[in-house]
């Protein structure tokens, strides 16, 4: 006779063998010690920097030169570009922007030679430790082998100074008097 069928014809030894598992179980499993431990950190608050910049000429030209003459000396002038947000290391670049010649054939543009120095954080243009960070024609500023250098990365409240200088080309001929151009120069910055 197999045990089933035992068990199923007493049905006293059957409910007795399923009371003695249910306290060998109910035994085994409080029988357990345990140590227990718990520690927390409530509050933790996460917030995001900022990144700014200001533009010592914003919305305004750097330079504006008139009367240039083929070979002539160079006008100049200067732009203070700063870190204004919280972030460190932010890489700062300048491109150029939207060329308007006044001319379709003779581009004053391709004439105008362009220089870009990095006067550096102690915003002195005159002492001699100027970076370079552009030179050739405004035209080809940032074309394929005509790359504006990198700005760098700028902390917090790092402020640069730039002066920006140019000069009309000795080959400019008499197709270009009288005309002009107009650049726009952009200054952008990542994290």
């Amino acid at each position: 006779m197999s045990r089933f069928k035992i068990l199923a014809a007493n049905p006293r030894r059957a409910l007795a063998a399923m009371a003695t598992v249910l306290v060998a179980v109910g035994v085994t499993g409080a029988s357990g010690a345990n140590f227990n431990a718990a520690t927390a950190n409530p509050s933790n608050t996460f917030a995001a920097g900022t990144l700014s910049m200001s533009n010592s000429n914003d919305g305004a030209a750097i330079l504006t030169a008139s009367d240039l003459r083929p070979g002539g000396d160079a006008v100049k002038g200067e732009v203070e570009i700063e870190n204004t947000g919280t972030l460190d290391d932010a890489p700062f670049t300048l491109a150029k922007g939207t060329v308007t010649d006044s001319h379709a054939t003779y581009k004053m543009s391709e004439k105008l030679n362009l220089s870009v120095v990095d006067c550096g954080t102690d915003l002195d243009c005159d002492n001699g430790s100027s970076t370079p960070v552009y030179s050739g024609t405004v035209a080809d500023m940032g074309t394929p082998g005509h790359t504006v250098a990198a700005l760098g990365d700028f902390d917090a409240d790092e402020a640069h100074r730039y002066e920006f200088s140019v000069s009309l080309a000795s080959s400019a001929d008499d197709d270009y008097q009288g005309e002009d151009s107009e650049v726009e120069f952009l200054w952008t910055a990542t994290s």
